[in-house]
C-alpha cells in the first residue's frame, strides 16, 4: 500500500477538484492509503518559518507530507495559473525534506475546454524546482469537469473514470520503479 497525501487547489465546498480527490481516493483505496490533506493554511511568511515559530497548522501539514511516500496534486485554473492556496501550501513544504525524491501525480480540471492547461502548466513550472519524480507525460487534465458528475458527487462519465484508471495504473508502476 502506498501512502499518499493529496493536495487540492480548491477550497470550495463543492469543488470538482475535490471530487476528482475523493473519487481517486475511494476508487483505489485497495492499492493507495490516500489522506486528503487541508491546505487553508496561513499565508507563507518567512519571519514564521523557523522551529517553535511555525504554526501548529503548518507543522502538522508539513509532517503528513514528510511521512507520505507519494504526493498528488490537482489545481484548478484561477486567473491563467495555479491556485494560490496550493501554491501557498507548496511554500510551506518546500522548506522542509517533505518533496524530496517522493514520486508525484499532478492533475488539473476545469468548467472550460481546456481542462486548466494554464493552471497544470504552471503548477508543473512551480514543481520542476522541487526535487520530486512526477509521472512523465500522464497527468490527468479533465475538461468541462461540470459535466462529469452526478449531483451527489459521484463521478459518472466512463471515459473519464477509465482515463483515471489507466493513469493510476501507470503511477503505481512508477513509483514501484523510482522507489
Amino acid at each position: 500500500m502506498i501512502k499518499t497525501v493529496f493536495l487540492v487547489g480548491s477550497l470550495r465546498e463543492k469543488s470538482y477538484n475535490m471530487m476528482i480527490a475523493k473519487h481517486i481516493q475511494k476508487r483505489y483505496a485497495d492499492r493507495l492509503e490516500i489522506e486528503i490533506l487541508d491546505i487553508d493554511l496561513p499565508n507563507y511568511n518567512q519571519d514564521l518559518d523557523m522551529d517553535g515559530k511555525r504554526p501548529e497548522k503548518v507543522e502538522n501539514f508539513n509532517a503528513k507530507v514528510n511521512e507520505a511516500n507519494a504526493v498528488f496534486m490537482i489545481t484548478p485554473e484561477y486567473n491563467h495559473g495555479v491556485s494560490g492556496v496550493l501554491k501557498n501550501a507548496i511554500d510551506w513544504v518546500s522548506r522542509t525534506p517533505g518533496l524530496n525524491n517522493k514520486p508525484g501525480l499532478v492533475a488539473s480540471s476545469s468548467m472550460g475546454a481546456t481542462a486548466g492547461a494554464r493552471g497544470y502548466n504552471n503548477l508543473i513550472q512551480v514543481l520542476d524546482t522541487m526535487p520530486m519524480y512526477l509521472l512523465p507525460g500522464n497527468d490527468i487534465m479533465i475538461g468541462s469537469v461540470h459535466e462529469k458528475f452526478d449531483q451527489d458527487g459521484n463521478l459518472i462519465d466512463e471515459g473519464t473514470v477509465q482515463f483515471i484508471d489507466l493513469v493510476v495504473d501507470k503511477f503505481i508502476e512508477f513509483y514501484n520503479k523510482v522507489k
